[in-house]
């Protein structure tokens, strides 16, 4: 393997240990239009004051969440796993960034609710790794075996209007923070350049996608992206990461069935 292969290789794996911090969701190409698109700051406005005057909504219990949470049959494509993995079940306090207004983005990279909701439940999807190109280059092999995205949900319940609030603090660090940050979890760092608010996807009442610019070390510049989706009293964020793009800045496209899937299961 050459000294780049290698070299991209660590880059990998030390994203994988990020996995929780370097999350988001987005893309750029064509397929990822459909759940994200370009920036619309006017129709995230009209979207905002259109749920103003709508009543208020029940907050759901814990076991109303469990019950509504992604499971292995809900996709066709990818893992859920039964039981979430300790490495994904952060606690808010582990989540740290060195400036204070760029928290609700750090809480979720790292798969934490926004703000204090009266209940809460995670899951995780594993994206299936694209074949290799037969004849391929032992690096681009690699980076084949990578291309897969980790995905980790949120889904949290708020009374009396509070998952509008959580959904509003979201979106207002993404501007505050448009220059970049520092975010730790358990003192583990991950610098990001930029973030950037792209129109609020499809399948919620509202919603917004941001896309934060990863410094994965050795020159790369990779994507790193997150989906946030209020369904009445309920906001679902979803932290995605793409392991190769963690190599190689390369964009990459949500799992937007997968999202859709958890979408439906809230109603």
């Amino acid at each position: 393997m050459s000294t780049t292969a290698a070299r991209r290789a660590g880059l990998v794996a030390a994203s994988a240990a990020l996995a929780l911090l370097a999350t988001a969701c987005g893309g750029s190409d064509d397929g990822a239009k459909g759940a994200e698109g370009k920036g619309d700051s006017t129709a995230s406005a009209s979207a905002s004051a259109s749920v103003a005057a709508a009543p208020v909504a029940k907050p759901l219990t814990a076991a109303e969440l469990e019950k509504a949470a992604l499971a292995q049959a809900d996709v066709k494509k990818g893992k859920v796993p039964a039981k979430l993995a300790a490495t994904d079940d952060i606690a808010k306090e582990r989540v740290k960034a060195d400036n204070a207004a760029c928290l609700p983005l750090a809480y979720a990279q790292a798969g934490v609710a926004q703000g204090e909701p009266v209940a809460t439940v995670k899951r995780s999807w594993m994206g299936d790794a694209k074949p290799p190109v037969a004849g391929a280059k032992i690096e681009d092999a690699l980076v084949a075996s990578l291309d897969k995205e980790k995905m980790v949900v949120n889904l949290a319940s708020y009374k009396d209007g509070g998952a509008e609030e959580a959904l509003k603090g979201l979106t207002a660090a993404a501007g505050k923070c448009a220059g970049g940050f520092t975010a730790t979890v358990d003192g583990e760092k991950a610098t990001y350049t930029k973030a950037a608010v792209a129109r609020a996807p499809q399948g919620g009442d509202e919603g917004a996608a941001i896309t934060l610019t990863l410094d994965a070390g050795d020159g790369v510049k990779a994507p790193v992206k997150l989906v946030a989706l209020r369904k009445g009293a309920t906001l679902a964020t979803f932290s995605v990461m793409n392991f190769a793009s963690a190599a190689t800045g390369k964009d990459f496209t949500v799992p937007a069935d997968a999202i859709a899937a958890q979408m439906g299961k809230l109603g």
